[in-house]
């Protein structure tokens, strides 16, 4: 090879690299999610969770805000700890999101035995509170609250109360009246709010303490009553039940919505998915949803959640002590 022929294949090679680089600097970044997103929940279909993420997704897909599939996957058990598990497994990944009821969820964080705390999580938006509420059979002796708490001031641990978990908003609800009333109650707990209202429904358990939207159907049918709720001021969809604030107890609860990524994600994808949050929040469809459902409307992007659920840990850990789950085996 000539000296001539060695300087030309040089310059040929440091043209092609010069190409290259500006071929790569021209080309668009990498659109996320670039490829489909799985929304985990920890309940079984057909609960107030899941059929919270459905909604998101569906908004999200109807409006074309992405153009990957968005698919909603159930992985239930242990009170939420499989889903965390799993999406805490997925470090880094950005097209795992967790869809959260923030009692079960900060339950899980709460419990050093577990190590699920949100340090292993990227909040990205909080949505609504769903409000809880004393719900029975509409064919119930108990025609208020004070009927309840009179007979079971009489019979401790002898009224049963349908809730989700063990650990989940609805037995917080419970663990807060028995404090306030002086009570006991035993608790039994089934895989979804709507399996919970369904045994109250058909006779099998005298009460729940889940989410008022969860037997929502069944009110308006006149199927179930609604005895109090558990938000600061009445329910404007049921304005003749009363507040447990109003009748002496110190009770203000519900299901907090949102979303998480696990920790170690792109902040730009974490962003992003922020970015269409709030799109979904802001839309028609989720405000008349919200409506429809009795949530307490409330967005809070990722910088305010992260403080929000840092507070609701601190508040959180009496109730998980009073359970023997504050300390690690």
């Amino acid at each position: 090879m000539t000296r001539e022929t060695k300087a030309i294949r040089k310059h040929f090679i440091a043209a092609l690299g010069a190409t290259a680089l500006a071929s790569a600097a021209a080309a668009p970044a990498q659109t996320y999610p670039s490829r489909p997103v799985d929304f985990i929940v920890h309940v079984n279909p057909g609960g107030g969770t899941d059929v919270f993420a459905r909604l998101v997704t569906e908004i999200m897909t109807r409006e074309k805000m992405v153009a990957q599939p968005l698919v909603v996957q159930s992985r239930t058990g242990g009170a939420g700890v499989v889903a965390f598990t799993y999406a805490k497994s997925k470090r880094g990944d950005p097209h795992t999101v967790l869809t959260i009821a923030t009692g079960s969820f900060l339950t899980a964080a709460s419990r050093p035995d577990l190590d699920l705390g949100l340090e292993h999580f990227t909040p990205l938006a909080f949505f609504a509170r769903d409000p809880q509420g004393i719900i029975v059979n509409a064919d119930s002796k108990y025609r208020n609250f004070k009927d309840l708490i009179d007979d079971a001031k009489g019979r401790p641990d002898a009224i049963v109360c349908a809730v989700t978990s063990a650990t989940g908003t609805g037995r917080q609800t419970l663990w807060r009246l028995e404090r306030e009333t002086g009570t006991r109650f035993k608790f039994v707990t089934f895989k979804a709010g709507s399996e919970a209202v369904l045994s109250v429904l058909g006779g099998h358990v005298p009460f729940t303490t889940e989410n008022v939207s969860e037997a929502w159907a069944h009110i308006e049918a006149k199927k179930m009553r609604v005895l109090a709720v558990t938000t600061e001021q009445r329910m404007p969809a049921l304005p003749d039940v009363p507040t447990l604030t109003e009748l002496g107890y110190k009770v203000q609860i519900g299901t907090g919505r949102g979303f998480v990524m696990p920790a170690g994600v792109p902040k730009e994808a974490a962003a992003a998915m922020e970015a269409l949050l709030e799109k979904v929040h802001k839309s028609e469809r989720w405000r008349e949803y919200a409506v429809n459902n009795l949530y307490e409307n409330r967005w809070m992007g990722s910088a305010e959640f992260t403080r929000y659920l840092a507070e609701q840990r601190e508040a959180q850990r009496e109730f998980v002590e009073s359970l023997g789950l504050g300390k690690k085996p």
